[in-house]
């Protein structure tokens, strides 16, 4: 009998470990959830109607009266729902802290009223209030969000619109905040709810990413399990992925602040308005393109030329585990499907006669070296393989796409390279190449040849150039050529602060094709005289293009820049700060105007 008791003795505190984690109170493991008996209410109803529950959250809070210490019995939780402006719960960590209530039962919640901290008004800023199911949170959703500095000494309300039932509920504290949270009350009515209305940050589509146990991503190489929403048309329309993956992506962009990702869903997904179904999908940061529009309007630049494809790209609004993240941009990951590079996909025993000549899809690639499969080329181009990625293509594969790559190169550097059948033009498709180079001309784009797509179709002897990508520094937002761009004497690309995949034989490589090839050079002259004068591409549909996106990021460029307050100092490679949204979009207005006039010179004289 003593051995029985013994056993159940050590199964109970195995069990109440596995409840326990560490500074957040009732954190599970991720297994299947499991209903939990109504809790004693700690916190009543209040006179007002607001709801009563059991108060939860973080578990440790500071004591600034005994040197920042580490306190379960200052500042705490509680004083959130002691109905006194003159107390506040503050967290020891600074970030990813949370307190809340479980209100027994599902709770349509309708609105909300907090209180901030005496003389910490700002810090309730980009709050999230969230309600969930699972005692982990890990389905939790937001269902509001403070956008602005709440007044202390009473509470603000604010009304919610989500029409899902929730037993738990909490305010998410800010990044780098501590809490600093007076009051908090919750308001509603009992009952399940349903899915017809979620929250939605702005006028932008919300994707909100909650990762298993609340992990942060640090890896471009590592997935993480995790489940996201997208919410669109004012919250009536949700995709959910469950199961699905998410890492790092980005060179430069990796290092930033804002971190950019990739997701990838476990069953191909439509998102939004996508003309793909897909299941990778890249979240893109804007973080050192203070305009928030770089790649937006190149991408439509790429539209008016014709371009055989141009990337999708969203502006949305990212809530990670609960806090917000700003605004990002919700783009392809560029890749073989229908709707993205629209081309056969290889398989792995398509290793001969015309199934083995494609599909392929390349990138002439600085970061080559980078990536798991890659070629250098017989100039010294570094070119990477994305199609057949690295984990299915054959060696034959690579053989064939590495030998037409060469024979292009081949032919464009030998002596005879504009004769009609012993030259590139029937390994090359001239009119690609030309869009990809007007985009990257007109937008004054530094990388445009340091990463530089190209596909190749099966049963087509040619290669093709595009889609177009990554914009960042483009009009006029790097220091390496704004003099340059400012007083332009010729192309962006021959100016010699251009960037280049393979330095000076990718530079001869469009030389040759731009400036030494009569049909090329006449090809181009058309194709841009064209979209002149047809109105396709003017200063003042451009400008329009503009002014219009901006007023479309007006709302979200506001908290964007409330989480990430960078206007005051160079990112990246920007040649300047102003301090101002505004001024950092006028700067692309006056590029268009003087970019599109250089171009009329440049390319007709």
């Amino acid at each position: 009998m003593k051995r029985i008791f013994n056993l159940l003795a050590i199964l109970l505190i195995s069990f109440f470990a596995l409840i326990s984690c560490g500074g957040n109170e009732l954190v599970l493991p991720n297994n299947e959830y499991e209903e939990q008996p109504v809790p004693e209410f700690d916190v009543p109803a209040g006179e007002d109607g607001s709801l009563p529950g059991a108060i939860i959250g973080t578990k440790y809070s500071v004591d600034y009266g005994n040197g920042d210490a580490q306190s379960t019995t200052v500042n705490t939780k509680a004083n959130v729902f002691d109905r006194k402006f003159n107390t506040y719960f503050a967290s020891y960590d600074r970030s990813m802290t949370w307190v809340g209530l479980d209100l027994g039962e599902k709770h349509v919640i309708t609105k909300i009223g907090y209180a901030p901290r005496s003389g910490q008004a700002e810090r309730v800023k980009l709050a999230v209030i969230e309600g969930a199911n699972r005692h982990d949170f890990e389905d939790a959703v937001p269902i509001y969000l403070i956008p602005e500095a709440g007044t202390p000494g009473q509470m603000n309300y604010a009304t919610v619109n989500c029409s899902r039932g929730f037993r738990y509920v909490r305010y998410v504290t800010p990044n780098d905040e501590r809490c600093n949270l007076a009051e908090l009350a919750f308001y509603g009515t009992k009952g399940k709810g349903d899915d017809s209305q979620f929250f939605q940050v702005t006028n932008l589509p919300t994707v909100v990413i909650r990762t298993d146990k609340a992990t942060e991503v640090t890896s471009k190489e590592y997935e993480i399990s995790s489940t996201v929403y997208v919410i669109s048309d004012g919250g009536k329309k949700v995709h959910i992925g469950e199961k699905t993956g998410i890492r790092g992506r980005g060179n430069a962009s990796w290092g930033f602040a804002q971190k950019p990702y990739r997701i990838k869903f476990d069953k191909k997904a439509k998102l939004l308005d996508a003309p793909a179904e897909a299941k990778k999908w890249t979240l893109i940061s804007p973080y050192g393109d203070k305009s928030m529009m770089r790649n937006i309007l190149a991408f439509e630049i790429s539209r008016r030329v014709g371009a055989k494809y141009t990337p999708y790209c969203q502006p949305v609004d990212v809530i990670f585990n609960g806090e917000y993240r700003g605004c990002y941009q919700l783009c392809d990951q560029i890749d073989i499907r229908e709707g993205r590079v629209d081309i056969t996909e290889m398989k792995p025993e398509d290793n001969t006669g015309d199934a083995l000549t494609g599909g392929y899809l390349i990138e002439i690639d600085a970061n080559a070296t980078k990536e798991k499969c890659y070629f250098w080329s017989n100039k010294g181009i570094p070119v990477t393989i994305k199609s057949p990625d690295d984990e299915k293509i054959t060696a034959q594969q690579k053989k064939y796409i590495e030998d037409c790559f060469n024979n292009v190169l081949n032919k464009v550097f030998s002596d005879h390279f504009t004769h009609e059948d012993w030259g590139y033009y029937p390994y090359f498709d001239i009119d690609s190449f030309l869009k990809h180079f007007i985009v990257g001309e007109l937008s004054g784009n530094t990388d445009t040849y340091w990463s530089t797509y190209m596909y190749k179709e099966r049963g087509d002897q040619k290669l093709y150039t595009g889609p177009v990508w990554d914009f960042d520094i483009a009009f006029d937002n790097d220091s390496r050529t704004h003099n340059e761009l400012n007083n332009p004497s010729g192309f962006l690309y021959s100016s010699g602060t251009a960037s280049f995949a393979g330095g000076d034989n990718m530079q001869q490589f469009v030389t040759r094709i731009v400036r030494m090839d009569p049909v090329a050079k006449a090809r181009l002259k058309e194709m841009w005289n064209d979209l002149r004068d047809s109105g396709v591409i003017t200063p003042e549909s451009l400008v329009q293009y503009v002014n219009d996106t901006e007023q479309y990021l007006d709302q979200s460029q506001k908290l964007n820049f409330t989480r990430w307050n960078n206007l005051n100092f160079d990112v990246n490679m920007n040649y300047q700060h102003l301090g101002s949204y505004p001024a950092e979009v006028d700067v692309v207005r006056k590029f268009i105007n003087r970019r599109v006039t250089d171009l009329d010179k440049f390319i007709n004289e």
